[in-house]
């Protein structure tokens, strides 16, 4: 009962973060598109980011890596600064235009004051160990509003194949306190929804579609993988010093920019500048995307991480995979709302290799009436995706001897 405690109180503190970090994200946006100049400074912007933990961010820049490596195998511990400086290096990408997530940021900020709260108490190696999976999970669970998803995901991507109940159970835990506190604060989430009804979704040509669909967003995944893994390889051999590699990133963004002759792939994607834009709850409601949006949006995102901006890939993954689940809706002649659905979760499914934790994403976000559909979806696309994904520090089998 002590660890449940210590969870609830380190729970707490990241569902308070990521309700700041929500707030902020919103506001960041919102002066971005009150002041659209700004994006003509994501080049120093990205100097700035890249200078500040270039000087101060140490093994922190391991990100998201270094806590799984650091719950399979202690070492020096995660560095306090983490979870400020992923916070203010992921507004910064945002303001000024930067394509990128909040899961990577959600991730390093609970795990980084699970850290703090385990040095603080000089927690044992276990303990330890339990608070940084638990943070993980908090802060998925409170930045997206799914606390089931977050609880199954921080086990998925930690220990992929053996899930202790034990474990789960405070995931579970953690992952709730953290996003009911998020929610006291006031943090608003996207609300997505799926109008088709259940009925409508029968006859073997509409699963067939269905199947088709998943793999398609699999090799969409895959896509994504190899692209993330190229960008970083790009920047690492052409720009030898990494303080320079979000500068050059950032004069990249803005000729992408100036090629796809729109606004609408930067930052999140969840808020538009305009009625007109496409953003990702648009992909629900309304048919005739453009063809390429996907695609687009997967290259303005892998360029901006491969760079060294911060942020994460999740939120573009949703959006990568609803632009293409509206583009499929009518090639095969399917619901729009409900393939836009199966493409969010799918893509996300197979690029982080979480098919079970995706499932429950998906029916936290849409309810449980199409869940058959979303489940489909995500092991289809894990198995047309390949083996990587986009965590390099995920352990395909359990420890040996586990």
């Amino acid at each position: 009962m002590a660890a449940y405690a210590v969870v609830g109180v380190m729970s707490v503190l990241v569902g308070s973060a990521s309700a700041f970090f929500l707030w902020s994200l919103d506001a960041v946006t919102l002066i971005r598109f009150d002041n659209p100049w700004v994006i003509w400074l994501l080049p120093v912007a990205g100097l700035a980011i890249g200078l500040v933990y270039y000087r101060f961010g140490g093994a922190a820049a391991g990100g998201q890596d270094l806590l799984i490596d650091e719950i399979h195998e202690p070492g020096a511990g995660v560095p306090r600064r983490m979870a400020p400086l992923v916070l203010l290096g992921t507004l910064t990408t945002h303001l000024f235009g930067g394509s990128a997530g909040r899961e990577g940021t959600a991730l390093q900020m609970g795990g980084g004051i699970a850290a703090a709260v385990a040095r603080q108490l000089r927690a044992s190696a276990d303990l330890t160990r339990i608070l940084l999976m638990t943070g993980i999970a908090a802060g998925f669970g409170s930045v997206f509003g799914t606390p089931v998803a977050g609880a199954v995901f921080a086990l998925e991507v930690l220990v992929f194949r053996r899930v202790r109940t034990g474990e789960l159970l405070v995931c579970l835990f953690a992952a709730v306190v953290a996003d009911l506190t998020c929610h006291a604060w006031g943090a608003k989430h996207i609300l997505y929804e799926i109008v088709t009804p259940a009925h409508e979704v029968t006859g073997a040509r509409l699963w067939l579609s269905v199947v088709l669909a998943a793999a398609a967003f699999g090799l969409c995944a895959r896509l994504f993988v190899a692209g993330s893994h190229l960008s970083l390889r790009v920047f690492s051999k052409t720009v030898r010093r990494p303080w320079m590699r979000p500068f050059f990133g950032g004069i990249a963004i803005l000729i992408l920019v100036a090629v796809a002759g729109t606004r609408d792939y930067l930052g999140l994607g969840v808020l538009g500048a305009t009625p007109e834009a496409w953003t990702l709850p648009r992909f629900f409601t309304d048919p005739g995307a453009p063809a390429s949006a996907w695609l687009w949006k997967l290259v303005f995102t892998v360029v901006t991480i491969g760079a060294g901006f911060k942020g994460g890939e999740v939120t573009p993954l949703f959006f990568i995979g609803a632009a293409l689940g509206n583009l499929l809706a009518w090639v095969l002649g399917a619901p729009v709302d409900l393939f836009a659905a199966i493409g969010f979760v799918a893509v996300f499914a197979a690029a982080t290799k979480t098919p079970v934790a995706s499932t429950l994403l998906g029916i936290e976000l849409f309810g449980g009436t199409h869940a058959l559909a979303i489940a489909i979806a995500c092991l289809v696309a894990c198995q047309t995706s390949g083996a990587g994904g986009i965590y390099r520090a995920m352990r395909r089998e359990p420890p040996a001897g586990d």
